[in-house]
């Protein structure tokens, strides 16, 4: 505990916003930061976890609880509708509260003797939980880096991923696609050398695809549509994204039953065990949402939603392509990743931005060294309010 960093980097956030509402009592402050969803859920959606609810009233309709591992239909409807193009069977899919709970499982799962890699930038509860459980060692002030997780530059310069040939083996190599915070889809051609580094060295992937349903062109959904990636990874996704579920709680996580141990042991009865001693399930409430989500109608309902946080980085990005930015991400990722010139920090910009127009954005800096003179800004919102975030945006340079 004493090695991890002051704050997480959203809670910091957080208390800087809430202090400038206290110097700024009477400002609209917009809140482009914390990757949270705005839109409501499709009411196809509410309405069955509404009916479950419910029917937990009833003789007939009460459960109490569930399988750890989730509810049999759900895990199948995973399994057929976000795998279409790979076979993934439903007893591979372990039901979760979301995709943050189930990286802090996995960890728990790996322990603290193995060495991690992860994307720099990258979400930054791959390196909190690996402090936590005791992988990282000493955090260096000067670098910014702790001493024992291997950081894999990932800039504009090598697009935004990582220079295998350059890389060690570590055991566990972190990549999240599309990427939180650059918003960089990996390509099929870039998971095919992911997945051949980790064979070569004997190393576990966890993928990270929390995003994958803002992909918009022929980027790979998932890791699994790479030969090879059965025996190399583990997928850990969610219904937050997609399905506006960041206060529902709802993931998944897919262990292959093909990925084993050097000794030929699966990996998957580990975390099986794991899940079982760690976990008492997914409410049954939330997985009739989920299952609903699922459905035909309940994921075209969805779909107009994505959409509208597509639109939302589309305008972004041509707002702060107008002011001469480089701009990255928003085309397959709900954020939009900036460069800004000159030598401030990060913070400093997003300090500068907040004092200026009284927007809430993220400083690159906090997803890792790699972020340094970046600032992500989410386009999670509703279209009223980023219309006045670009409108504001556009004063900054004036």
């Amino acid at each position: 505990m004493e090695k991890l960093r002051d704050g997480y980097l959203f809670q910091e956030i957080r208390r800087r916003e809430e202090e400038h509402r206290k110097k700024y009592p009477t400002a609209n402050v917009i809140t482009l930061g914390v990757g949270d969803t705005t839109q409501p859920i499709p009411q196809i959606i509410t309405s069955s976890m509404v009916q479950k609810a419910c029917a937990l009233s009833t003789d007939e309709g009460y459960s109490g609880y569930g399988p750890e591992q989730g509810e049999k239909a759900l895990r199948q409807a995973i399994a057929d509708k976000l795998y279409t193009h790979v076979e993934v069977k439903g007893d591979e899919v372990f039901v979760s509260d979301g995709a943050q709970c189930d990286i802090s499982r996995l960890q728990l799962l790996m322990g603290s003797n193995l060495t991690i890699a992860v994307q720099d930038p990258s979400f930054p509860a791959y390196i909190d939980t690996g402090v936590l459980i005791g992988q990282t060692g000493e955090f260096h002030e000067k670098t910014r880096k702790y001493k024992n997780i291997e950081y894999m530059k990932c800039g504009p310069e090598n697009d935004f991923f990582p220079d295998l040939s350059i890389t060690p083996r570590t055991d566990i190599i972190f990549l999240c696609s599309p990427n939180n915070p650059t918003g960089h889809a990996a390509t099929r051609k870039q998971l095919q050398q992911l997945v051949e580094f980790a064979t070569k060295n004997g190393s576990i992937i966890i993928y990270d695809s929390a995003y994958t349903a803002y992909i918009s062109d022929d980027s790979p959904r998932t890791i699994f549509e790479i030969p090879g990636a059965k025996e190399v990874a583990i997928e850990v996704s969610t219904f937050s994204k997609f399905a506006g579920f960041t206060g529902v709680r709802l993931g998944w996580t897919v262990i292959p039953k093909e990925l084993k141990y050097a000794n030929g042991f699966p990996i998957i009865n580990d975390y099986n065990r794991i899940v079982c001693t760690c976990f008492n399930g997914a409410s049954n409430i939330v997985q009739a949402g989920g299952l609903t989500c699922l459905s035909q109608e309940g994921y075209m309902a969805l779909c107009s939603v994505i959409d509208n946080y597509r639109e939302n980085a589309k305008i972004l990005i041509d707002t702060l392509t107008s002011l001469g930015l480089k701009v990255y991400g928003g085309k397959n990722a709900p954020y939009v990743w900036v460069k800004f010139p000159g030598s401030s920090s990060s913070w400093d910009v997003f300090t500068e931005i907040l004092e200026k127009t009284h927007i809430v954005t993220v400083p690159g800096a906090g997803f890792g060294p790699g972020g340094e003179g970046f600032i992500r800004i989410s386009a999670f919102g509703n279209r009223e309010v980023i219309l006045e975030a670009s409108k504001r945006l556009k004063t900054l340079f004036k």
